[in-house]
């Protein structure tokens, strides 16, 4: 049984739904993501401990702040190759970012490969199924520019500017 919950966020981010198995974070996604009526009609709501937790490092991490705990979260049929693009992404910092080309290299290089396309590594990162906490938004094209976001691009924008990677001088 699939279950899920509501976030409601402030500012100028869309809100979030959160889905779990019961026990764990299975999904966490923007109202607006592209596959989440499909994923809401398959689900009932129900208040889960999973979801009351992540509801609390989401305020936190809307607040400008770094939480210091970590959400249990279970990440189903997972390719060996989305697993690594993945792992990689957890280690982007706050506040920082990576570009999808250099994610690529970084995957060529620990399988001794020529190359590997930074189009594959979007694949992957756009297939993330818990946004924010594993963070896909602090990915940008090799040039700086804020692209591919499946939570939309003004949301990612936000959080990039939640995290001071953009300066917003209308604030």
């Amino acid at each position: 049984m699939e279950y899920k919950s509501y976030y409601k966020t402030k500012g100028n981010f869309s809100d979030i739904v959160m889905f779990s198995d019961g026990k764990y974070l299975t999904g966490l996604y923007f109202v607006g993501y592209k596959m989440l009526n499909k994923l809401e009609k398959e689900s009932n709501k129900k208040d889960l401990i999973i979801f009351k937790e992540t509801k609390r490092w989401l305020d936190i991490y809307f607040k400008g702040e770094i939480p210091n705990f970590n959400i249990d979260y279970k990440i189903g049929e997972l390719t060996p190759f989305r697993k690594e693009v993945l792992e990689i992404l957890l280690k982007i910092p706050y506040g920082e970012t990576v570009s999808y080309g250099k994610i690529a290299k970084e995957i060529a290089l620990k399988h001794n490969k020529s190359k590997m396309s930074a189009q594959a590594v979007g694949g992957a990162v756009g297939h993330n199924p818990i946004s924010i906490i594993i963070p896909c938004h602090r990915v940008i094209g090799s040039d700086g520019s804020i692209t591919g976001y499946g939570g939309g691009i003004d949301n990612k924008i936000e959080l990039l500017k939640l995290e001071k990677v953009i300066v917003d001088n209308n604030n």
